[in-house]
């Protein structure tokens, strides 16, 4: 497995990973719609963001998106991996990536806003559960919210 920077041309696709994995989790249509602009990648993302594939043999396993919100705190936008790859290890390589390079960047906390079935897989990781967003554009849904601590305080 190697992990590099997406092209342009590769944002639709990769765009229809990250709805078809989270089409995974059992969603319906209605709510994929919904949820289609937010797991779309933009072209002004590969400029402002940390944007990683994780590709083998086989084809682009997973991909993650990593922000800096502020000099200290980084978040994962996105982390997504394709159903079909699936307990491969593609998520926890795409996650430690985005740790280092957020900690390379001067994070001292990576921030991460999570679909309610991938809250353990970061817990797993590290990270520790803050509490939830306040309800989203989606009737009745919130987001758990959780923190990985990169760096200790001085």
């Amino acid at each position: 497995m190697i992990l590099r920077a997406p092209t342009p041309e590769e944002l639709p696709g990769l765009s229809d990973l990250c709805l078809r994995s989270q089409a995974s989790w059992g969603y319906d249509g209605k709510m994929l719609k919904a949820f289609r602009q937010s797991l779309t990648l933009k072209p002004e993302e590969l400029e402002t963001d940390a944007l990683m594939v994780a590709e083998d043999k086989r084809g682009v396993a997973g991909m993650v998106q990593l922000s800096m919100n502020t000099d200290t705190l980084a978040q994962v936008k996105k982390l997504y991996v394709a159903p079909d790859r699936l307990g491969e290890g593609t998520g926890k390589l795409l996650y430690v990536w985005a740790c280092r390079t957020a900690q390379e960047n001067g994070a001292e906390d990576l921030l991460i806003v999570s679909d309610p079935q991938a809250a353990g897989f970061y817990e797993h990781m590290g990270a520790t559960r803050t509490g939830d967003t306040e309800p989203s554009p989606i009737p009745g849904r919130s987001l758990p919210c959780l923190i990985h601590r990169l760096q200790a305080r001085t």
